[in-house]
């Protein structure tokens, strides 16, 4: 099978799912397409919205805490920063003992037939996790992808958000860490840039590590921003705070 490397999913995390989701799919003008029962055994509850083919996850903790993951996360973070960048690929395997290999260890492997995931642990990616997956029948973007349910496709809108485009990094070292990521998902940094076939990551100066932003391609950036407002989002030029990430617009 030839190589490839997609994003295929961007996974945010809140303390509830409520009001988020609600506030997310308001605003964005995005459906829900499933909420996954596989990730209670891990403590957590979420919900999948698809922005075209890329899907957004919001993941939360069934009890405050450290219990889990996720509710480590937030603890650790303060509720900043994005949880995980989640890439579909020829062979999740292959492309984990690859990372292995530049000494980042597998946190987590995941097996619901015909969807198999590899995840990175989230110390050695820096940032964020990383996890790889291959679905079989996949390879159309358009495709089966069981962690967002068996009928995602229909749950598509392009009325207000037409695409997912960008996801940026923030490291008090961005060009390392730039070149760390483009090592592990197989695509060379250049100049603080990953770029994808369908995406970009742009790693930019801060003082942590983390998932700052996500920038998404808008029929209308006012009626966004207006109903960001109207949900109690901070609201500055262009971009707003929602679930501990600036969400960025661009017409």
């Amino acid at each position: 099978m030839a190589e490839y490397m997609r994003l295929r999913q961007i996974c945010l995390v809140a303390p509830q799912l409520a009001p988020v989701i609600a506030d997310i799919s308001a605003i964005m003008g995005l459906n829900v397409c499933y909420r996954d029962g596989n990730v209670a055994k891990y403590g957590l509850e979420n919900a999948l919205l698809p922005v075209d083919t890329i899907l957004l996850e919001v993941v939360a903790p069934f009890q405050p805490g450290s219990g889990t993951a996720a509710g480590r996360f937030i603890e650790k973070t303060g509720g900043r920063g994005g949880y995980m960048a989640i890439f579909c690929c020829e062979d999740p395997d292959a492309r984990g003992a690859k990372a292995n290999a530049i000494g980042v260890r597998t946190a987590n492997v995941i097996t619901h037939a015909p969807y198999h995931g590899v995840q990175l642990h989230p110390r050695d990616c820096r940032a964020a996790f990383i996890e790889f997956n291959h679905t079989d029948g996949s390879d159309d973007v358009l495709g089966p992808y069981p962690p967002a349910g068996p009928d995602w496709q229909k749950s598509i809108r392009k009325d207000t958000t037409l695409a997912l485009t960008e996801v940026e990094m923030q490291s008090s070292e961005p060009q390392a860490l730039a070149a760390h990521w483009g090592k592990i998902v197989g695509i060379p940094a250049d100049d603080a840039v990953v770029k994808l076939p369908n995406a970009t990551f742009r790693f930019v100066k801060g003082d942590s590590e983390i998932m700052r932003g996500l920038t998404f391609k808008v029929a209308s950036k006012a009626k966004v921003l207006e109903a960001a407002k109207a949900r109690g989002c901070a609201v500055d030029g262009d971009e707003f705070q929602l679930c501990g990430v600036t969400f960025k617009l661009t017409a």
